[in-house]
C-alpha cells in the first residue's frame, strides 16, 4: 500500500525538532500498511499509496488532524493483510503533503512523529483504524561516560561510512553532530543504513534509547567492515588492472565480494559442474592431473576471456570421451553368423575370418582388435559389410572416408594453440560413438593424398598398429587414448597405391568380385527387396523372374560388384511404379521375354567376344581396379625394315613385354615355321584397343606373342581361347596375380578355355566350384604350349571345313 520510493533522511524543520515529543496523539487512528520499509520518528519520507484503503485512511487523515499510523507488512506479497499480518509496533506520522497522480496512485510525504503500540484493530470501516498506545522514550537523566562514548562511536561511524563510498546525505551528518539524544541518534542512524525490514522493525521496537543506539552501532560496524573490505578489494583489483582493463577489474571486484559474502558466481558454478564430473570419471593419473590443471587455470581466469573459452571446449571434450564406456560384444556365434549371411551373400573368407575373431573373443577377453583391410573392385559390398560387421558384433559403427584427405591434422588434430583447434577425424568419430570399442571403418585408405601439411597415411600408421595404438595421443588432448579396443576396418580399390609400411599393418582380405550365380543370389535376396520397398510397392505388384535377372546380368551389365545390377532393377521398378500411380491394378512379372520393353535393346559391351576366329588378334584377361576384364592384342605388319610399333597408352612394363615377345619368335623363327625374311622386310605394329586408357604390366605378355606369332605364321588366333601370363626371352611362361578376378572377367565375356601359367594352378581354389566346372583351365610352362591351344593350324581347318 506504501512504497518507498527514495529512502532519505532530509532536514527537519527547525519547529519540528523544538516540538514536545510528548504530542497530542488522538486513541484512534487509520492505518497506513507498508511493504518494504520501516519508518523511524523524525525520518521524512516520500510514499507511494495505490490500495483503496490506504487511500481512505489518507482522507480521514487529512480532514481530521493530519495523522496516520504507518505499520510495516510481514509479508510483502500479501494483498489484504489481517491484524496477524503486520507488525504489532509502528510509527505514527504526520502528512506534510499529499499528491495524486495521473495513474490514480497518491503520493504523500510523511514524517515519522513517535512510536506507538497496537492495542486493537478496527477493519469494517472503509480503511483500517487501529487503537493504539504511545511508547515515550524514558528520559536518561544522567549521561554516563560510556553512553558518551556510544554517541561519538556512531557519529564517527557515519563519518568514516562516508568515507568509504556510503551514500549519506550531507545534512544528516550535521544533524547527528549536533544531536545529543540518544533515540533520536539511533534513529536517524537507523533509517540511513538500508536494513533489511526485519533488522529495522527490531530497532523500531526496542524502547530504550541506550540498547537501541547500542544495537545500531553494531549494525553500524558490520556495515563498516564491509565497507573496508570492499574499499581493500578495490585497492588490490586496481593495482592490478590498468585503465584499458576497467571492464576485467569491475568484475575482478564482484568476484572478490561474492567471495567474502560466499556467494557463487557463474564460472564457480561451473567449475563445481567439472568438479563432480571429474570425481566420477574413471581415467588414468595423466589424464586426470591434465584435466585437474585445466580445471585449476579455468578458475584463474576471465570469464569474458578467448582463453577461458579455449579451455572450456578442451574440458567439454575431455567429459564426453567415452574413456572407459565399452558396448558388451555379442559373442553367440550362431547369431553372429546369422547376421553376417542376412546382410551379405557369398564372401565367405570375410565372414569366417569375423567369426574366428569372435570365437577367440569369447575365449579371452585380452584379445586386441583386429585391423581388417578389405580390398576389392566397387560395388562388392566393403563398406556395407562393415555396417554388418557392426551389427553382428553388437558394437557401434563409424565410417569416416579418406578419399581425397591430404592433411596430417585430420588425423591426429590440431594443436590447441591455434584457432579454431579441433580433435582429429579419429577421437570425433569415438566421441560419435559413445564408446570405446566400435567397429571403426576407415573407407579409400588407397585414395588418401599427400602435400605440405603433411601424409595422412604415415599418421595412420599409429592408429592402426595394435602394439601402440593402445596409447594413442591426438595432438588436441595431449593426453594417451587407448584404441586397442577398436575393431579397425579399411577398404581400397588397389593395393599398390597403399604405403608398404601402412598395408604391412593391415590383414588384407581381398573381394575379388560377384559370379553370376552370387549376383542373381544377391538380387533375389538383397536388391529387388529393397528397391520395391524404396518405390512404394509391394510384392502383390511386381515380380522378378529368375530369368529375368540373369539376362539383365549377361546382357545389361558386365561389373564385378551389383550397383549397376541395382541401378537396372530400379529402373524397371520406377516404370512399374509408373503404372500403378496410374491405375493399373495387376501383377507385374518381369520375365526373360519381357524384359526389354523395361530396358530397352540389350547393350554391347566392350569385353563382348569376337565373332569368329582372326588373324593377329589375341583375346587376353587383365586386371583393372574395377575388376577384372578381356582385352584385344592386335598385331598387323607392313611392309619395312623389321621395326616394332607399340600404340594403346601402353606402360614401360608391357612395351617391354612387346619387345620381349618380338626377341622370341625371331631367335626361334625356324621352330616356330616362321619365314626368315619377314623380320628384315616387315614392320610390326601392336596395338591394344580403348588407347584413352593406360595400360601395363607384365601379364599381356603371353598374349602379345601369340598375336605376333598369328601374324608371322598366317594361322588364326581361336576366338573362344583367353590367355594370360608372363613372357621370357626364353620363351617360359611366369606367373602372374589377379587368377580369380581374371577368370571371372572371362567367364563374364563368354570364354570358356582360359591359358594360365602352371605354377597359377594353386590359386583354383578361389575360383567357385561351379565355375570350375563351367570352364577348362590350360596350364602352360612354355609359349610353345601356349601357340598349341591358342593358334588354329591349316590341318584343323581342313577338318572344320570337312565336317561342315
Amino acid at each position: 500500500m506504501g512504497e518507498k520510493d527514495n529512502q532519505n533522511g532530509e532536514t527537519i524543520d527547525e519547529l519540528i525538532e523544538e516540538r514536545d515529543q510528548r504530542l497530542q496523539i488522538p486513541q484512534k487512528l487509520p492505518v497506513l500498511l507498508l511493504r518494504d520499509i520501516v519508518i523511524f520518528p523524525y525520518m521524512i519520507a516520500p510514499l507511494f499509496v495505490g490500495r483503496e484503503k490506504s487511500k481512505n485512511a489518507i482522507d480521514h487523515s487529512l480532514s481530521t488532524h493530519r495523522m496516520i499510523l504507518l505499520l510495516t507488512q510481514k509479508d510483502m506479497e500479501v494483498e489484504d493483510p489481517k491484524r496477524e499480518d503486520v507488525y504489532d509496533v509502528g510509527t505514527v506520522a504526520l502528512i506534510m503533503r499529499m499528491l495524486k497522480l495521473p495513474d490514480g496512485r497518491v503520493r504523500i510525504l510523511a514524517q515519522g512523529l513517535i512510536r506507538a503500540r497496537i492495542e486493537s484493530f478496527e477493519e469494517d470501516l472503509p480503511y483500517v483504524q487501529a487503537q493504539v498506545s504511545v511508547i515515550h522514550e524514558p528520559e536518561i537523566k544522567e549521561k554516563t561516560i560510556e553512553n558518551e562514548a556510544l554517541i561519538r562511536n556512531v557519529r564517527s561511524g557515519l563519518e568514516k561510512a562516508t568515507s568509504l563510498g556510503k551514500n549519506i546525505p550531507p545534512e544528516v551528518l550535521i544533524i547527528a553532530a549536533n544531536v545529543e539524544e540518544m533515540g533520536r541518534l539511533a534513529d536517524l542512524t537507523a533509517a540511513n543504513l538500508e536494513l533489511k525490514v526485519e533488522e529495522a522493525q527490531k530497532i523500531l521496537e526496542i524502547v530504550d534509547p541506550a540498547q537501541r543506539l547500542k544495537r545500531v552501532y553494531e549494525l553500524l560496524a558490520k556495515e563498516l567492515e564491509l565497507l573496508d573490505m570492499q574499499s581493500k578489494i578495490s585497492t588490490e583489483a586496481k593495482g592490478e588492472m590498468d585503465k584499458l582493463q576497467r571492464q576485467y577489474f569491475l568484475r575482478q571486484q564482484m568476484k572478490a565480494i561474492q567471495k567474502e559474502l560466499g556467494e557463487g558466481s557463474e564460472i564457480q558454478e561451473e567449475i563445481k559442474a567439472y568438479q563432480e564430473k571429474l570425481a566420477q570419471l574413471k581415467v588414468t593419473d595423466e589424464v586426470r592431473e591434465e584435466i585437474e590443471k585445466q580445471i585449476s587455470r579455468l578458475a584463474q581466469m576471465h570469464p569474458e576471456s578467448a582463453e577461458t573459452a579455449v579451455v572450456r571446449n578442451y574440458l567439454d571434450w575431455m567429459f564426453a570421451l567415452p574413456w572407459n564406456k565399452s558396448t558388451v560384444d555379442n559373442l553367440k556365434l550362431r547369431k553372429a553368423k546369422q547376421i553376417l549371411d542376412e546382410d551379405h551373400y557369398g564372401l565367405e573368407k570375410v565372414k569366417e575370418r569375423i567369426i574366428e575373431y569372435l570365437a577367440v573373443r569369447s575365449l579371452s577377453k585380452k584379445i586386441k582388435g583386429p585391423i581388417l583391410c578389405f580390398v576389392g573392385p566397387p560395388g562388392v559390398g566393403k563398406t556395407s559389410l562393415g555396417r554388418s560387421i557392426a551389427r553382428a558384433l553388437g558394437r557401434k559403427f563409424i565410417r569416416m572416408s579418406l578419399g581425397g584427405v591430404r592433411d596430417e591434422a585430420e588425423i591426429r588434430g590440431h594443436r590447441r594453440t591455434y584457432v579454431g583447434a579441433m580433435p582429429g577425424r579419429i577421437i570425433q568419430g569415438i566421441r560419435r560413438a559413445g564408446s570405446n570399442n566400435p567397429v571403426f571403418m576407415m573407407d579409400e585408405v588407397d585414395k588418401i593424398g599427400a602435400d605440405f601439411r603433411g601424409d595422412p597415411s604415415a599418421a595412420l600408421l599409429e592408429v592402426l598398429d595394435p602394439e601402440q595404438n593402445f596409447s594413442f595421443r591426438d595432438h588436441y588432448l595431449g593426453v594417451p587414448f587407448d584404441l586397442s579396443k577398436v575393431m579397425f576396418i579399411t577398404t581400397a580399390n588397389l593395393l599398390d597405391p597403399i604405403q608398404p609400411a601402412f598395408r604391412d599393418r593391415m590383414e588384407i582380405l581381398e573381394l575379388p568380385g560377384y559370379t553370376e550365380e552370387e549376383k542373381l543370389q544377391i538380387a533375389l535376396q538383397h536388391l529387388i527387396p529393397k528397391q520395391i520397398k524404396e518405390h512404394a510397392l509391394s510384392e502383390k505388384d511386381i515380380l522378378f523372374t529368375s530369368g529375368a535377372i540373369r539376362k539383365i546380368i549377361e546382357l545389361y551389365t558386365r561389373e564385378a560388384g551389383v550397383r549397376n545390377l541395382e541401378r537396372e532393377i530400379a529402373a524397371v521398378c520406377r516404370k512399374v511404379a509408373r503404372k500403378v500411380a496410374e491405375g493399373e491394378k495387376k501383377l507385374f512379372r518381369i520375365t526373360s521375354l519381357n524384359i526389354e520393353r523395361y530396358l530397352g535393346p540389350p547393350r554391347i559391351f566392350k569385353d563382348q567376344l569376337l565373332h569368329k576366329d582372326q588373324v593377329g588378334v589375341a583375346t587376353g584377361v587383365a586386371w583393372t581396379a574395377t575388376g577384372g576384364e578381356i582385352l584385344f592384342v592386335e598385331v598387323s605388319k607392313m611392309k619395312g625394315k623389321g621395326n616394332l610399333s607399340l600404340t594403346g597408352s601402353l606402360g614401360e612394363v608391357m612395351k617391354e613385354s612387346a619387345q620381349a615377345a618380338l626377341s622370341y619368335a625371331r631367335a626361334h623363327a625356324d621352330e616356330l615355321g616362321i619365314p626368315s625374311d619377314i623380320f628384315s622386310t616387315y614392320d610390326f605394329h601392336v596395338h591394344i584397343p580403348e588407347g584413352a586408357i593406360p595400360k601395363d604390366g607384365p601379364s599381356a605378355g603371353v598374349t602379345i606373342a601369340t598375336a605376333l606369332l598369328s601374324v608371322c605364321t598366317e594361322m588364326k588366333v581361336r576366338r573362344d581361347v583367353a590367355m594370360t601370363g608372363e613372357i621370357t626371352l626364353r620363351g617360359n611362361v611366369l606367373p602372374i596375380g589377379g587368377v580369380k578376378e581374371k577368370v571371372l572377367a572371362a567367364q563374364r565375356a563368354g570364354v570358356r578355355k582360359i591359358i594360365l601359367p602352371a605354377p597359377n594352378k594353386k590359386d583354383l581354389v578361389d575360383i567357385p566350384p561351379k565355375i570350375r566346372k563351367e570352364m577348362e583351365f590350360l596350364f602352360v610352362e612354355e609359349m610353345k604350349d601356349v601357340f598349341r591351344h591358342a593358334l588354329v593350324r591349316p590341318e584343323m581347318e581342313e577338318e572344320k571345313k570337312a565336317a561342315a
